[in-house]
């Protein structure tokens, strides 16, 4: 008997593959499958039945999974009884009540998955592997239509990037990507490292952006050697933030993280928008001040401030640290649920 768990990276969801004798079958398969052929193969088993539980969320049978999620993969019913704090509820109506306060943003690229959830997918083959360009060729495609995305972490973005570029970085592609790409332009990767490019493009796979149709050669590095335009992206820490805010200075703070961690608590006077949302609703933030983006850590803080860059937004920064370093070092916080 053979029972093997495939997990997916980026987001937390696992295909199985269960087998005995000659014959096997797949629960949940993901999109970019050559890996459940591959251990079939290396186990001599033939894949016979595709079995689908639930919608996954890194598939192109793209559902939300729920809210605060335990960090285990695998569980039982005696363990969820005992602790999942959902469970200790008894009263149907408590349950009920509970459950329909929770708020789980739901990304745009639903509507995509879908279409492809009722009509399938294309086709997908074997893995794409887009070329490396020139800058120059790089700068044609940019032309032509397609978006940039850079992987890289917040405080290699800010230092430099190409103009225009969004910046998701690497581990954020699953779940941010299907919030700000759209589906009909071609897709550009920089990144930091070319050793990333097979897991960003399976990332990307996996939420349905086929046309991912290369990546620039060397990096930033080379773009602006070529002397194509650049940006960079301030950055600030905590204790700046901070003498900035005690001296009165004109500045908004936007937080762009969701509503529960908001009411968790925030910085007092700050105005919320999810990072998710950002792009729609970029007419809400003031344009003629600066502007001091905040998420959790950093990493959709950056996303952030590259869709405000995008906008024509002249003076943002990126806060590092964000608020799980505002508290850290010793700032206070609001609780008030707000906006």
């Amino acid at each position: 008997m053979i029972f093997e768990r495939i997990q997916s990276g980026g987001i937390a969801d696992n295909s199985y593959l269960i087998g005995s004798g000659s014959e096997a079958g797949v629960i949940d398969p993901r999109r970019d499958c050559q890996i459940h052929i591959d251990r079939a193969r290396q186990n001599g088993l033939n894949i016979r039945y595709i079995f689908e539980t639930h919608r996954n969320e890194d598939y192109v049978i793209g559902s939300i999974c729920g809210l605060n999620i335990a960090n285990r993969d695998e569980s039982t019913l005696g363990v969820e009884r005992i602790q999942n704090p959902a469970l200790q509820i008894k009263d149907k109506h408590e349950f009920v009540k509970h459950r329909l306060a929770e708020r789980q943003e739901r990304p745009h690229y639903f509507r995509q998955t879908e279409i492809c959830n009722l009509e399938g997918p294309p086709l997908l083959g074997c893995m794409m592997s887009p070329p490396p360009l020139t800058p120059a060729e790089f700068k044609r495609k940019i032309d032509e239509g397609a978006v940039v995305v850079d992987t890289s972490e917040p405080a290699a973005f800010g230092g430099t990037h190409i103009k225009g570029a969004h910046d998701i970085w690497l581990e954020g592609l699953p779940v941010f990507a299907g919030w700000v790409l759209s589906y009909d332009r071609p897709v550009l990767l920089v990144l930091e490292d070319r050793s990333h490019l097979e897991r960003a493009v399976s990332f990307l796979i996996r939420a349905g952006y086929d046309r991912v149709v290369g990546y620039v050669r060397d990096g930033t590095a080379s773009w602006y050697n070529a002397g194509f335009p650049t940006e960079s992206l301030p950055l600030l820490s905590v204790h700046e933030l901070k003498s900035m805010l005690d001296r009165g200075e004109e500045l908004v703070v936007l937080d762009v993280r969701g509503q529960d961690e908001w009411e968790s608590g925030h910085i007092a006077g700050a105005l919320r928008i999810y990072v998710g949302h950002l792009e729609q609703r970029v007419t809400e933030v003031p344009k003629g001040v600066p502007i001091a983006i905040v998420c959790n850590a950093g990493q959709r803080a950056g996303l952030g401030a590259s869709i405000l860059l995008r906008a024509g937004y002249p003076s943002v920064y990126n806060v590092l640290g964000g608020v799980k370093a505002w508290v850290n070092a010793g700032f206070p916080v609001s609780t008030h649920a707000g906006i």
